[in-house]
């Protein structure tokens, strides 16, 4: 039985709570069961280099883990460096972002997301994926109503979850105990209107089939659709 009795298809109870770090452009508190990362953006009236005088703007993310997030404390990146897990995930953060809107439209300057777990359960990436594109979100809201953008960009809604195989069972939305036992686990980025921006998928146990694939893509696109739902509650 999983926690909570969860249903194999069933995400974990998942809410947002805005304006969690008043002083950024924009944030909020992405909660995901007992996953709970905040999401805050910063807008930069600058871009990188290799965008500079390209009239297009940028979107990027950085992520961290707060010492007391896991059960045993863990050194802070800024004394120790920063770990390929981190720089793969901000990687995958940024990637998915920046699928969201017409860089072009956001004018020269980088929209920043800092994404901290502040406490982790399992399916920590997937979380700050769906929290931060609410956070982008609302940041560009905030630059078209203070009129630094002429017209409102459209945004692509996305969101991400996990999902994994455990004893032999596709399972939605995985925990941190299901996770460290699952026989594969993947993490899904998909849209508002169905297509997939990145899929991950590895076996941990043993190596899984195709049909073991898509009955988690299934799993995922399912999940994905109900967390689309904090979208239009904000609409």
């Amino acid at each position: 039985m999983r926690t909570n009795q969860r249903a194999a298809d069933e995400l974990r109870n998942f809410a947002i709570e805005r304006n969690f770090q008043p002083q950024a452009d924009a944030s909020l508190l992405m909660k995901m069961g007992n996953t709970h990362v905040l999401c805050a953006v910063t807008v930069e009236e600058s871009v990188p280099p290799f965008l500079k005088d390209s009239g297009k703007g940028w979107i990027t993310a950085e992520y961290g883990m707060l010492p007391c997030a896991t059960n045993t404390r863990m050194a802070r990146e800024a004394v120790k460096g920063r770990s390929g897990r981190t720089f793969e995930i901000q990687r995958l953060i940024g990637r998915s972002l920046r699928m969201m809107l017409d860089l072009s439209q956001l004018g020269e300057r980088t929209i920043r997301v800092d994404c901290d777990v502040l406490n982790a359960d399992g399916g920590t990436r997937t979380a700050a994926i769906t929290g931060a594109a609410l956070a982008v979100r609302d940041a560009v809201i905030k630059l078209q109503e203070s009129g630094q953008l002429e017209e409102m960009p459209a945004i692509l809604p996305l969101a991400a979850v996990s999902a994994g195989i455990v004893d032999g069972e596709p399972l939605l939305d995985l925990d941190y105990q299901e996770d460290s036992r699952a026989e594969a686990d993947a993490n899904f980025i998909m849209t508002g209107d169905g297509r997939w921006i990145e899929a991950q998928g590895t076996a941990e146990g043993k190596p899984f089939s195709r049909g073991e694939f898509d009955r988690l893509a299934d799993l995922a696109e399912k999940g994905i659709r109900e967390l689309l739902g904090l979208w239009r509650l904000e609409e």
